[in-house]
């Protein structure tokens, strides 16, 4: 299979389906003449065309309400935030209206939109540009949350949520887009809601996603060179809807477990899966369900104080032998 980086594999994802479904339309800030801010929509103007590969004003609640609306007649919006961080300016169109609207209207309107975009720290930009918001996301039923870490997952989820009914909030990070992975060139979907063991083992489980996949599968590595510790790798991929079957199978074998996310530790993510674990498979553990999450505090704009403020490979290995010790 070709190497491609994990921009280009949503890049793909987007020709594909754009291709696919003339109702597919691309809509964003600098999405079409700058390329996007990222690259990641490089070319689609010119090979779709401004009707389909749209550039909007700085206005996330105008351009977040004009794809909300688009989707309920029939459209297929995909709409790129430059930073997720600025999804609270669009709340209200998300997570009221978006989430709410197959329920309001007792199942006679969907809302088929993708909002997608960058999610992570690690890039010194600060507070308030830093945001990981996929557990307020998560929090809202009617919608579907994706936080791929490779380039084929990429691909293949993006490709599934742009055929999906509901709302799907897609979390990329710019720290991975220039990662490279093998990604087919035939067609392939991957379905919301699965998870996937990354790498098996036999003494630990690591639940985790996202760009903490990679720090996960680099510590491993290190754990068991250094340590002949071997350690088990589930890459969650989708938070809403959950796969807590495939993390279930992993614990029963393991008997230990460390969540790993890029998440403040207070009602994140891994503070919802710690109670599902411990409820559907307490009698497997051998010990408490431990968590590393980033350090509890705004995004800090130093280099080097940030990078020991998110997880990475050191902080999992010394979490790992912590929680076996």
């Amino acid at each position: 299979m070709p190497q491609i980086t994990y921009r280009e594999a949503i890049r793909h994802a987007l020709a594909e389906e754009l291709t696919r479904d003339p109702n597919v339309v691309v809509m964003g800030e600098e999405v079409a003449q700058f390329n996007g801010a990222y690259k990641v929509t490089e070319g689609l103007l010119a090979k779709f065309g401004p009707d389909r590969i749209v550039d909007t004003p700085i206005s996330e609640a105008g351009f977040i309400g004009l794809g909300v609306g688009a989707s309920m007649l029939g459209i297929r919006p995909v709409m790129e935030l430059m930073f997720w961080s600025f999804y609270s300016v669009a709340f209200d169109q998300i997570l009221n209206n978006a989430a709410n609207v197959r329920y309001m209207s007792g199942g006679q309107i969907n809302c088929p939109i993708v909002i997608r975009g960058p999610a992570n720290g690690g890039t010194n930009v600060g507070a308030t540009h830093s945001h990981t918001p996929e557990n307020v996301l998560a929090n809202h039923p009617g919608v579907k949350v994706v936080v791929p870490a490779t380039a084929y997952d990429a691909k293949g989820l993006l490709k599934s949520a742009i055929r999906d009914n509901d709302p799907v909030f897609f979390l990329e990070n710019t720290i991975l887009y220039g990662d490279k992975g093998e990604v087919p060139e035939a067609e392939y979907v991957i379905p919301l809601g699965k998870a996937d063991v990354k790498r098996t083992g036999t003494d630990l489980t690591i639940v985790t996603y996202g760009r903490c996949v990679i720090h996960s599968l680099k510590a491993a590595e290190t754990l068991e060179k250094e340590h002949n510790i071997s350690v088990e790798v589930v890459d969650l991929r989708t938070i809403r809807p959950l796969d807590i079957d495939t993390v279930l199978a992993s614990v029963q074998k393991t008997h230990r477990v460390l969540i790993v996310e890029e998440q403040k530790p207070f009602a994140s993510v891994g503070t919802q899966l710690a109670y599902m674990i411990q409820r559907e498979a307490f009698d497997d553990l051998d010990g408490p369900i431990h968590r590393l999450a980033t350090v509890d505090a705004p995004a800090i704009y130093s280099p080097p104080v940030e990078t020991e403020q998110l997880p990475n490979p050191g902080r999992v290995v010394k979490a790992v032998l912590a929680a076996l010790a």
